[in-house]
C-alpha cells in the first residue's frame, strides 16, 4: 500500500506538466579519421608505397574514363583537355606539366614537395595516357554514362587510397593549403575558387563541361570521404596510444595491431 500511495502521489505532482520531449536520435558516425599529414617516408615503406603508387595509377586510369565518357569532366581535366585542343601535346603530358607549373606555384607560400608530390605528377600522367590508349573512343550512351559513374567513384577511392598512404600532398592540393595559410581564408573558400577559375579556363580553352562535370562536384567528395577511415595509414604513434580506434582492440598493448571498430582495412 505505501508503495501505492507514494506513486499516486508522484502522478499526481507531475499532472498538467508536459513530458519533456525525447532526445533527438544520435547519428551514426563513421568510422574515426586519423590525422593525414606527412609521415617520413622511412616509415614502414614497404606498407605504404604500393598503397600510393595504386592510388596515382587508378586515379590516372579515372581520369581517362571520364574523358571517354564524353559527358562532362572534373574542373582540372577540362583546363587539360582545353590545353590538349590547343598543342600537339597528349592529355597525359599536358596534365604533368600543368602539375609543374602548380608546383611553381608553391614558392611563395614556402611549401615542399614530398616524394608523394613528384609520383603524383608522373604516375597519374602515365597511368592517364595508358587508360585512354587501352579504351576506344567511341562509345554509346549507356556505356558512357556507365564510364562517368565508374569514373567518378573510382576516383574517390583513389584519392583516399593514395592520400592514406601519407606520403606528401599533391600539386593542387600543396597549393591549396599554401594559399590558405597565406591568406588565413578556409579550405573550402581556397579550394572553391580554385576549381572555379580552372574550370572558366578550361571552358574557355574549349574543354569539355557537362553534367559528368556538375557530379563530379558533388560525389567526389563524399565518395573519398567514405573510403578515407579504411586506407588512411595511422603511423607508429597511432598504434601505440590506439589513436583512430576509439576503446577499441587499437588501444591495448603496444605490440597488439590496430583494429578500426569499422570492417577491417582492404589494403596492403
Amino acid at each position: 500500500m505505501g508503495h501505492t500511495g507514494t506513486d499516486h502521489r508522484n502522478v499526481t505532482f507531475h499532472r498538467g506538466r508536459a513530458p519533456p520531449p525525447p532526445a533527438p536520435p544520435t547519428p551514426r558516425q563513421g568510422p574515426p579519421l586519423p590525422p593525414l599529414s606527412y609521415v617520413r617516408l622511412a616509415e614502414r615503406p614497404l606498407r605504404r608505397l604500393p598503397q600510393l603508387f595504386t592510388g596515382l595509377a587508378l586515379y590516372g586510369f579515372s581520369l581517362a574514363l571520364m574523358v571517354r565518357s564524353s559527358l562532362g569532366l572534373s574542373p582540372w581535366s577540362v583546363l587539360n583537355e582545353g590545353l590538349v585542343r590547343h598543342t600537339s601535346l597528349s592529355f597525359g603530358t599536358v596534365s604533368a606539366v600543368v602539375g609543374v607549373l602548380v608546383l611553381l606555384g608553391w614558392i611563395p607560400f614556402r611549401q615542399r614537395p614530398r616524394f608523394g608530390t613528384v609520383a603524383n605528377v608522373l604516375v597519374v600522367a602515365y597511368c592517364s595516357d595508358l587508360g585512354l590508349w587501352l579504351l576506344p573512343a567511341q562509345f554509346g550512351l549507356p556505356a558512357r554514362a556507365g564510364l562517368l559513374v565508374g569514373g567518378i567513384l573510382l576516383n574517390g577511392l583513389s584519392v583516399a587510397v593514395y592520400v592514406g598512404a601519407r606520403c606528401g600532398p599533391g600539386p593542387r592540393d600543396g597549393l591549396m593549403t599554401g594559399a590558405s595559410a597565406a591568406t588565413g581564408r578556409s579550405l573550402r573558400f581556397i579550394r572553391t575558387l580554385l576549381e572555379l577559375v580552372v574550370l572558366a579556363v578550361g571552358w574557355l580553352l574549349g574543354g569539355s563541361v557537362g553534367i559528368g562535370t556538375v557530379l563530379y562536384a558533388l560525389a567526389v567528395g563524399p565518395a573519398a570521404q567514405f573510403f578515407l577511415p579504411w586506407f588512411a595509414y595511422r603511423g607508429t604513434a597511432g598504434r601505440k596510444d590506439g589513436a583512430g580506434g576509439g576503446t577499441g582492440p587499437g588501444a591495448g598493448p603496444r605490440r597488439t595491431p590496430v583494429l578500426s571498430p569499422a570492417p577491417p582495412a582492404p589494403g596492403p
